[in-house]
């Protein structure tokens, strides 16, 4: 899994691939959840300043949201399969950092280049959908604190929503209504891909300034088996700590699991 190795590569902690499976006797569906595990963000060689690490430790929260999920759901004994993928690193500086201008050829055969290393959520989602494609679901869903484009553009209570299926959607968009966290179908056209063309490589993991969410979106469709049905959350915004509820001004918000377990109990 390059992806996950590249991005992994300048920190003194390794890598690390959790899988987690539940599967109870009575399964009527077969879901993976996949979760961006970056345990820790200092956009790498292209850095943050430090006022953009300092919330960094939460950049774990799509991992954390898949993990109290399945234990969530495995509490409840629903009766769906669940695989949880979390792909978890260190963006880090050192000397064997990966760098702007690199290709990396991911697990699925494609090749990344990478015009920001602070762009590395993304990256290892790459490795970790290919997985979970691997796997045959019948779904797969993914989470991730993934650009501070969709909090531009949906403010800190609304995740943004990517997915092609509309089933899916609408299936999200009861259960958010219903346990009020709360999501925004955004747009996913392919007109998109365009922005996110490499010149040396089969995508680059950025695009323009404009649409960042939504580029963001689309390269991570080039590691998904497009037969599965699949939508991305993009919880950049609800999932770290603020001060618009009065239970989120100290600690992040575990964003995302009560909204997913009443979509798996629909099901």
């Amino acid at each position: 899994m390059n992806a996950i190795l590249a991005v992994g590569s300048g920190s003194s902690n390794d890598p690390l691939m959790m899988y987690i499976h539940y599967k109870p006797k009575n399964a009527t569906k077969r879901i993976a959840l996949v979760g961006k595990g970056v345990t820790y963000d200092s956009g790498g060689l292209s850095i943050k300043p430090t006022s953009g690490m300092i919330e960094m430790k939460a950049d774990m929260a799509g991992g954390a949201l898949v993990v109290g999920t399945i234990q969530a759901a495995s509490k409840l004994n629903l009766p769906v399969e669940l695989i949880g993928v979390v792909p978890c690193v260190e963006n880090m500086l050192s000397g064997s950092s990966y760098k702007p201008g690199d290709v990396i050829i991911a697990s699925n055969g494609k090749s990344i280049e990478v015009k920001d290393t602070d762009a590395e959520g993304r990256i290892i989602l790459a490795d970790a959908l290919h997985f979970a494609s691997q796997m045959k679901p019948d779904e797969i869903i993914d989470f991730a604190t993934l650009t501070g484009a969709i909090v531009v553009a949906l403010g800190e209570f609304y995740a943004g929503l990517f997915t092609k299926d509309d089933d899916i959607a609408k299936r999200i968009f009861n259960s958010s209504q219903k346990t009020f966290e709360r999501i925004w179908r955004m747009p996913f056209s392919d007109d998109f891909n365009s922005l996110i063309k490499s010149d040396i490589a089969d995508v680059a993991n950025l695009g323009s300034r404009w649409g960042g969410a939504i580029t963001a979106a689309k390269f991570l469709e080039n590691f998904v088996d497009e037969k599965i049905a699949w939508a991305h959350l993009d919880i950049a915004g609800p999932a770290l700590k603020h001060d618009l509820n009065n239970y989120t001004k100290k600690w992040n918000t575990g964003f995302g699991v009560r909204l997913m377990i009443d979509y798996l109990k629909n099901i």
